[in-house]
């Protein structure tokens, strides 16, 4: 995987596999401290020690569609290469919660990738999870839960064409505005 949101979309789909019902993901770029941090936490069906020792290891998976397992260890190696980490924290019956951090300028960090494509797709082709998407530059966020936008919809399906046109809009105009504006206070920042 070249970006980081296809990652992103791999564990999610780990925790729909799960059971999860509730997922947030959480993507924050902390310019001033050089970090990119990405935390999915799920209330699925969580993992032993033992099961997340496999989780991370590359030839095993759980899924019957393939038969090797190379998302977490992809994507905990490319943390690594990047001065980062990839921390699973985990409880049977409770669910999981995976952190990843990256130093953000990394000249080998792969890029973040289409984070509204990736929301959008999980929002769609999940709906009976309820999803929180946030994303951070700075102090700058953009925030989504999926309560609110389907409560509003009334009954109407996500899968409506209106609607997927509708919510893309206001995916990506959240994400830009929250980007461009935590890149002009990064800059304000350092200029004082």
């Amino acid at each position: 995987m070249r970006e980081l949101s296809l990652h992103i979309l791999d564990v999610a789909e780990n925790s729909i596999a799960a059971g999860a019902t509730r997922i947030e993901i959480s993507v924050r770029e902390l310019l001033s401290q050089d970090e990119l941090w990405i935390t999915i936490q799920d209330n699925g069906r969580g993992m032993t020690p033992a099961t997340i020792a496999q989780a991370l290891d590359p030839f095993y998976t759980s899924r019957t569609t393939r038969k090797v397992g190379l998302g977490l260890p992809l994507l905990k190696d490319a943390a690594q290469a990047c001065n980062g980490f990839l921390k699973i924290d985990s409880t049977p019956g409770e669910g999981t919660v995976i952190t990843v951090k990256f130093q953000h300028s990394h000249i080998d960090r792969m890029p973040l990738g289409d984070l509204a494509d990736t929301f959008l797709t999980l929002l769609i082709g999940a709906p009976e999870v309820n999803w929180i998407f946030e994303y951070q530059v700075n102090d700058q966020r953009f925030h989504l839960d999926d309560t609110e936008l389907k409560a509003a919809l009334d009954g109407v399906a996500l899968t409506n064409p209106g609607i997927i046109e509708l919510v893309s809009r206001l995916i990506r105009e959240g994400l830009a505005e929250a980007h461009e504006a935590g890149i002009k206070q990064g800059a304000y920042y350092a200029n004082n």
